[in-house]
């Protein structure tokens, strides 16, 4: 794993925790409380918004890795899990890769795969 990824994955696993989240509130409410002591100056409020801004677009950086990382796990579990059952369409194997006309058309053929069998599950029932 690269340093990226463990830096990432170190620091997304951090701030998804209560204590960063209370943190964070800590922060936000002394510098509100700071605000008459150096009164409610251009700097003061300059602050809180460099600070939030800086922060956001790192971890907009740190999320998107983490929920690629993710993703492409779920694509590998899903993928392990078509290929190793005999009645899988083994055509559905990295089906996420496939241009979206394709998608799109493999979409509608297995909607109506479902409507068949809520209807023939319905005949059933009755």
């Amino acid at each position: 794993m690269s340093i990226f990824n463990k830096l990432a994955q170190s620091i997304s696993n951090f701030v998804g925790k209560p204590i960063c989240f209370c943190i964070a509130l800590a922060s936000i409410f002394i510098w509100a409380i700071s605000g008459p002591i150096f009164h409610f100056s251009d700097t003061w409020q300059l602050i809180i918004n460099t600070s939030t801004t800086i922060i956001t677009f790192l971890m907009v950086f740190l999320i998107q890795n983490s929920q690629n990382r993710d993703m492409i796990a779920l694509h590998l579990k899903i993928d392990e899990l078509i290929r190793s059952n005999e009645l899988s369409d083994n055509q559905l194997l990295n089906v996420e890769d496939l241009e979206d006309k394709l998608l799109a058309r493999m979409h509608g053929e297995y909607k109506a795969l479902a409507i068949i069998q809520r209807d023939s599950n319905k005949d059933v029932k009755e």
